[in-house]
């Protein structure tokens, strides 16, 4: 395994707010107020690089897609590291703190300038799931539970 990138931070973290701000799935709140955090509710782990060019958010709460595991709830990569690299190292950072669950995440393909969207992360071992959620369409991306 190569040397580690992640870095261990907190919700509302500056650097990490300017990358999800850049995020397609970033919330924008109706009323105009200023986001402060960025995570959402649930057990969390966020993780930065040092240059703070890249983020990912693990969150273990109750999915109301049915959804079970640890969700991968965002991954914005803007740094020099490959995408997938920086993915396996969230998966085993994510496996040594709820050792034996599974990884979800979902990817709007609408929304991301891809032609094979979610890649990155079926390039680090995770795969395609034939459903979507029936909500909006998305698709889930799925890491099975490491024993």
């Amino acid at each position: 395994m190569s040397s580690p990138i992640w870095w261990l931070t907190k919700d509302g973290d500056l650097d990490c707010l300017e990358l999800y701000e850049r995020h397609y799935s970033a919330y924008q709140y109706k009323d105009g107020r200023r986001r402060v955090l960025f995570t959402g509710p649930g057990e969390k782990v966020v993780l930065r690089t040092a240059e703070g060019d890249a983020m990912f958010v693990w969150r273990r709460f109750k999915d109301d897609s049915g959804q079970q595991g640890i969700n991968c709830a965002v991954f914005r990569n803007e740094s020099r590291h490959l995408s997938s690299e920086l993915i396996r190292q969230a998966d085993a950072i994510a496996d040594c703190l709820w050792p034996g669950c599974r990884h979800y995440t979902y990817v709007d393909a609408q929304a991301v300038a891809s032609s094979n969207p979610g890649f990155c992360f079926i390039s680090a071992g995770w795969r395609r799931l034939p459903d979507r959620t029936k909500k909006r369409g998305l698709i889930i991306l799925e890491r099975d539970a490491v024993a």
